[in-house]
């Protein structure tokens, strides 16, 4: 008995490291940074579609507009939380040397400061429709508003960041090219919407 239990002891403890060692690994944040970011850019991207359908007044009586402003909402804040967890791994992890300054203060990175600097703006503009957003009650309605255009100008900023330096797989052309498309589709009903207003107005 008295030999057992330190056995036993030593066992577990072996098995708890080896089982823990890979979730502690520095490998991991790289991952946990890749995936947050690939589905941080889809979400980012059904964000922006929701938002170009629901300006553009796209609507039927089985999908109700507050259907998708509300959707657009929730994926927006999924969105948000997926964007900091992608900043946060990226600066724990060591494989690439980016620092909290990199992350906010473009084109000063030591590693790919082109296409880093385009993820910091990007990350910038975002933060900025995020405190406009908590001021929204301070501020007003058309400053808001124009503020919030800013996500139309992050999207593709956010996409050619993607696209610089994650596009070593063909799932992620495929990830980028379904992003396109379905800004390009939502962004078409939305110019069919602004058509259709103007055409009942007077002349």
């Amino acid at each position: 008995m008295t030999i057992a239990a330190p056995l036993h002891s030593t066992i577990t403890a072996s098995l708890q490291s080896d089982i823990a060692a890979p979730l502690l690994s520095t490998s991991t944040y790289w991952y946990l940074s890749r995936a947050s970011g690939f589905i941080s850019l889809a979400l980012f991207t059904a964000s922006v579609a929701l938002g170009l359908l629901t300006a553009g007044r796209v609507y039927s009586p089985r999908w109700p507009r507050f259907v998708t402003e509300s959707l657009h909402r929730s994926v927006s804040l999924v969105a948000i939380v997926l964007v900091f967890t992608h900043v946060v791994t990226i600066l724990a992890d060591e494989f690439v040397p980016i620092t909290p300054f990199d992350a906010v203060v473009p084109f000063i990175s030591a590693y790919l400061p082109f296409w880093v600097g385009l993820g910091a703006i990007a990350f910038d503009l975002i933060l900025a429709l995020i405190i406009t957003s908590l001021l929204r009650t301070r501020m007003s309605h058309r400053l808001w508003r124009y503020v919030h255009w800013l996500a139309y100008l992050a999207w593709p900023v956010a996409l050619a960041h993607t696209i610089g330096i994650g596009t070593d797989r063909l799932w992620v052309l495929a990830v980028v090219s379904a992003s396109v498309i379905a800004v390009a589709v939502s962004g078409g009903y939305r110019l069919a919407g602004w058509r259709k207003v103007a055409m009942r107005r007077p002349i």
